[in-house]
């Protein structure tokens, strides 16, 4: 606070709820305040964002109200200049790469493991259990977290075996 008080800050905003949280009430009503041509001005990333991609999230948003971001820790960020736009704007860029990164390598094990005949998912369960569950559905005695106790069959599965039954049916 006192760094903020000292940077001139005209209105801080102070949240009490750890920035990995979804839900900050003190972020919204900030964001909701911003005008045109203001410059927001952070002690620190880590009280900004949950991660990265949040951060760049939430600098986009600043951006597009027509106002600017500054750290006083990360002398990096700072929007207000050509200099700061490009350190950032290089900064969102190795991490989309990253991101990119990950998902090709994913996809490049998923169709590696394919080939060695591997099947993602979990295992199916077996048709006794199937045929069972049915049958106790079909009774309308048992509820359906009784027949998931007594099949191993989760609610979901237990809908969807039962469509397909009935689209089979058709």
């Amino acid at each position: 606070m006192d760094q903020l008080t000292q940077a001139g800050c005209e209105r801080i905003f102070c949240e009490k709820i750890t920035g990995t949280k979804k839900e900050r009430p003190e972020l919204d009503r900030l964001l909701d305040n911003i005008r045109p041509g203001d410059t927001i001005i952070i002690s620190e990333l880590t009280h900004l964002s949950r991660s990265t991609k949040d951060l760049f999230q939430i600098v986009e948003l600043i951006e597009k109200k027509g106002a600017n971001i500054k750290s006083l820790k990360e002398a990096w960020v700072d929007t207000t200049t050509p200099q700061g736009k490009l350190m950032f704007t290089i900064f969102a860029g190795i991490s989309q790469f990253e991101r990119d990164l990950i998902s090709q390598r994913t996809k490049e094990g998923l169709a590696s493991a394919r080939a060695r005949g591997r099947k993602g998912g979990r295992p199916s369960k077996s048709k006794n259990d199937v045929d069972l569950a049915l049958k106790m559905y079909d009774s309308k005695e048992y509820s359906i977290s009784e027949i998931t106790k007594a099949t191993g069959v989760c609610k979901t599965s237990l809908y969807r075996y039962a469509e397909q039954r009935e689209k089979s049916r058709k």
